[in-house]
């Protein structure tokens, strides 16, 4: 990669338009046809090259690729499945959330690639080719003024060492992105892109902008100061089947102090487990206790990490803090995307406080989808909100 190359893109004055430089869109039709049709006709300027949408797996996906593809006729569209939508109206299910980027601000690259093996040469080459895309029409210094958001099938245990190697070939360009669901059925979740939706894959984007932007996470998670050593795990299987030499189901119940049958996804969102790096702690949320009293989580684990018991903060007050620090950065705000995990959903619908937040989600206009994990610079996540705060041009 050409790294001088990329700094002598030519800077590109964007023009006046009333086209929204972010629109955005949602459908609520469950036939996938009228869906896609509904999704077209809100995001009919010719300007809005690119579209990104995260829909609910309800979807009939057969159908609905092509639906897509036809609906959206010489346009880049890519997309991923979800555990919930968040619209114009907040939290959302059995809908499509989509965006479209306006070219005269945002130069954007796509591409999909398969989670299996992913060498550090193949990222190589995958980011050269996506700024080569991007330099074919530039907004400003690819090195300076872009970012990258990734989608990742949610499913994959291939999902860690994607991450990472992907990060090192994408340098100094900040990165995000969210890990796709299946409402919570934990059974197949996709990535979509050209017309079909894939497993076991995922789709990398990159956006040049002369919009300012900042990619930020947040999570209100706090530590209560006690330790469970995984004592046995299988890594590959994201599994942990002893703590501190015990099952591992057994140990975290007693932790929580509930009764094993007790067990389910709401007290899951309600006691995380975390892995402390240096002063940060990075959630490990669990996915499902199995019948031999194994724990299988959403994010990569193995034996001989320490987990540290937590407890939730004040989610509303943690994300208004994160959104303002920002936007005393950015100015005014264009649009934030969010992956925000499904267990602050769940938390939240707990709380009976969904009218709470979408009423913050409006106050940003944050806009994306929940998923089965989050990513950062590399790093796989559980029980944030992960994004990015796009301004208008200045």
């Amino acid at each position: 990669m050409n790294k001088a190359s990329e700094l002598d893109s030519t800077i590109i004055a964007p023009l006046q338009t009333s086209t929204p430089y972010v629109a955005s869109a949602a459908t609520y039709q469950l036939n996938a046809y009228c869906a896609a049709q509904e999704l077209a006709a809100q995001l009919k300027a010719p300007e809005l090259d690119v579209i990104i949408f995260f829909c609910s797996a309800s979807y009939d996906l057969a159908t609905l690729g092509p639906a897509i593809q036809q609906a959206f006729p010489n346009r880049k569209v890519v997309g991923c499945t979800t555990s919930g939508e968040i619209t114009d109206r907040g939290y959302s299910s059995n809908s499509i959330s989509a965006l479209g980027f306006n070219n005269q601000v945002f130069s954007i690259a796509t591409s999909i690639t398969s989670l299996n093996n992913f060498s550090f040469s193949e990222a190589q080459l995958c980011v050269a080719e996506l700024i080569k895309q991007c330099n074919k029409h530039p907004k400003a210094s690819i090195t300076q003024n872009s970012f990258a958001l990734t989608l990742i099938d949610g499913l994959s245990p291939q999902e860690e060492s994607f991450l990472a190697t992907l990060n090192i070939a994408l340098g100094r360009i900040p990165h995000f992105g969210g890990s796709a669901g299946d409402d919570t059925n934990l059974a197949f979740t996709h990535v979509y892109s050209d017309g079909v939706f894939h497993s076991e894959a995922a789709v990398i984007v990159l956006f040049n902008t002369t919009c300012p932007f900042d990619v930020f996470t947040s999570h209100h998670i706090e530590s209560l100061n006690r330790k469970l050593v995984v004592t046995h795990a299988d890594s590959e299987k994201r599994r942990v089947y002893e703590l501190n030499a015990e099952p591992a189901a057994l140990v975290y119940a007693r932790e929580v102090g509930i009764d094993l049958q007790d067990l389910r996804p709401e007290i899951y969102a309600l006691n995380p487990l975390a892995v402390q790096i240096g002063k940060e702690f990075y959630i490990r949320s669990i996915q499902k206790v199995n019948d031999d009293y194994s724990i299988d989580f959403y994010c990569a684990v193995d034996t001989g990490i320490v987990l540290t018991a937590m407890k939730p903060g004040d989610i509303f007050a943690s994300i208004e803090r994160e959104l303002e620090v920002r936007q005393r950065n950015i100015g005014e705000i264009e649009v934030v995307i969010g992956c925000d995990c499904f267990l602050r959903h769940l938390e939240i619908s707990q709380l009976a406080q969904e009218n709470k937040i979408n009423q913050l989600f409006s106050k940003y206009r944050l806009l994306g989808f929940n998923t089965y994990g989050e990513q950062l610079n590399g790093v796989h996540m559980n029980q944030t909100l992960t994004g990015v705060m796009i301004g208008k041009p200045k």
